[in-house]
């Protein structure tokens, strides 16, 4: 309850903060989301294609037991 009412405090009783975004800051912000949502795909599909990989393997093992016998 006590963080509750040190938000609320903060969210009503603040000031503006008087603060200038340049056009380069903006670009600089789009920039880091490029980069972000870039490596984040680039993440995933690194691991995507490992996993398809090992599994690829343990089946080809087990069909190929399957077919001998």
């Amino acid at each position: 309850m006590k963080n509750i009412t040190f938000f609320l405090l903060i969210i009503f009783y603040s000031t503006p903060a008087l603060a200038y975004l340049d056009p380069g800051s903006g670009s600089i912000i789009a920039q880091a989301l490029i980069f972000i949502l870039a490596s984040v795909g680039t993440f995933f599909t690194f691991f995507k294609s490992k996993i398809k990989s090992i599994y690829s393997k343990i089946f080809k093992k087990k069909n190929n037991i399957n077919k001998r016998t």
